[in-house]
């Protein structure tokens, strides 16, 4: 029997640096496999879907609610979001790592159903650059990122529920930081 593999439960506030990061560990290592989750939102910038996320409608979502295929699911800024069940046990038992990005709500969902997963937060250097980052961005309204300042001092509250937290201040430490705590395990 193949060794079970880890979940990573990923969370930080919106801007914060976090695609980026797991992007560059999926890139390093090719065995870790990403969860995509499903997502009634539409794609921003260059997202793609089945790449970044699985865009689907309401209704589409509803039966994947209804059928029992989410692990967890939740609204967030007002879209739906969810993490296939089959994907995280499957993966899990055939002995792969995951990396799964989900809000502080979902985490804790998660890890009630995966109470062997390692969950990790990424936090901003402060609330100011988080702040410039999201404006930077510019996929944003203005009340759009307000509300996600709002939501992001909300997550910090919860960072101290996490077994490993990392301030993304200098993007190569963060990503040299999560890969090693993804190596550890």
């Amino acid at each position: 029997m193949a060794k079970r593999g880890h979940l990573f439960i990923i969370s930080a506030p919106s801007g914060t640096g976090k695609s980026t990061i797991l992007s560059a560990i999926l890139k390093q290592d090719p065995t870790i496999r990403y969860s995509i989750s499903c997502t009634t939102r539409p794609s921003r910038g260059s997202e793609r879907d089945g790449v970044d996320y699985y865009f689907i409608s309401d209704d589409a979502f509803h039966k994947k609610i209804d059928s029992g295929e989410f692990a967890e699911w939740a609204e967030v800024h007002g879209h739906l979001y969810g993490t296939s069940a089959k994907f995280l046990d499957n993966s899990l038992h055939l002995g792969h790592d995951i990396l799964l990005d989900i809000d502080v709500e979902g985490a804790k969902k998660l890890y009630a159903k995966y109470p062997e997963a390692i969950l990790v937060f990424i936090a901003p250097p402060s609330m100011e650059e988080l702040k410039r980052r999201l404006a930077e961005r510019g996929t944003d309204s203005t009340e759009a990122i307000e509300q996600r300042i709002r939501a992001a001092e909300a997550e910090m509250a919860g960072a101290k529920q996490y077994h490993h937290v990392i301030v993304n201040d200098d993007l190569t430490r963060a990503i040299s930081e999560l890969k090693t705590i993804v190596d550890t395990y």
